[in-house]
């Protein structure tokens, strides 16, 4: 199979792939994806009866989070998936039974085009742009499992920085579930960094990172590989040499702990979903 950058090529026939793939050498050790990469939406759904103005909000795509996907992989020499739908469609990093697959409010916003979506709706979105989506990552995983060098999933999010009216403290964040692995040292390495208070530092905030069925527990935590989720203020991002600032800061920061590659090995460290299906225990809003 032909790991170039390519775009979904049956969903492409239609005029809207439903993924972005970028090349990296499959045994890099990491695979970076991006649920939330854009907020374009297809011609045939319109804007979803929401203002243009409503779509360049968080609650369509997690700004930034592009900018700093692309630059992340290049300066790792890694892969990366990008979903190319806004969240609004459906949301890639929902499991398909999750009540908020498909949002009708966010965020203070109603979602017209979403009111009368059925389960028939929702199963043809799902078929055109959830799958193939998922289905390129766990591809990509299978490819560079045999490699013999298991990869890291890395995903890149973004939350803004004031959510009902409260303000965000962090400047980034990270979120897991029971392995550590990546994390753990992840975490640590940010606080060392000197524009960086302890504070400024989420450990799984301003999410857990334990949600049922997201792409880190349906294509990391289930096959038992190192994982981390990582979220970072949008302001901070939203400018594109910014972004490309923290893609770098997050590289050499990733580097040394991705090297080791015991901290790789599938380990099946179980996960807390088990009790908190459809809840990371704060509010599923758009981030």
């Amino acid at each position: 199979m032909d790991r170039s950058a390519h775009l979904d090529l049956e969903a492409a026939a239609s005029g809207f792939p439903a993924f972005e793939a970028l090349p990296g050498a499959l045994d890099a050790g990491a695979l970076i994806v991006c649920d939330h990469a854009s907020n374009d939406i297809p011609a045939d759904y319109g804007t979803l009866g929401l203002p243009r103005e409503a779509l360049e909000r968080h609650i369509a795509y997690d700004i930034g989070a592009a900018d700093v996907t692309r630059a992340l992989a290049a300066e790792l020499g890694a892969p990366a998936v990008l979903s190319t739908y806004s969240r609004l469609v459906i949301d890639p990093n929902r499991g398909l039974d999750d009540p908020t697959l498909v949002m009708r409010f966010s965020d203070g916003a109603i979602v017209p085009g979403n009111a009368d979506a059925d389960a028939r709706e929702i199963a043809r979105r799902s078929a055109r742009f959830w799958a193939p989506y998922r289905h390129e990552i766990a591809a990509t995983v299978d490819a560079m499992l045999a490699t013999g060098e298991p990869p890291a999933i890395v995903s890149i999010h973004s939350f803004t920085a004031v959510l009902r009216g409260a303000a965000r403290p962090w400047k980034v964040g990270i979120l897991w579930d029971r392995d550590g692995r990546i994390p753990k040292p992840l975490i640590e390495a940010l606080v060392a960094e000197p524009d960086l208070a302890a504070a400024e530092v989420g450990d799984n905030e301003p999410y857990d990172g334990a949600l049922a069925g997201d792409t880190i527990d349906a294509t990391a935590t289930s096959r038992g590989l190192a994982n981390a989720l990582i979220e970072l203020r949008q302001d901070l991002i939203a400018e594109k040499a910014d972004a490309l600032a923290w893609a770098a800061r997050l590289a050499r920061l990733l580097q040394p702990i991705l090297v080791d590659g015991k901290s790789r090995a599938p380990a099946d460290f179980g996960s807390r979903t088990r009790r908190t299906a459809h809840g990371r225990g704060k509010p599923l809003l758009a981030t």
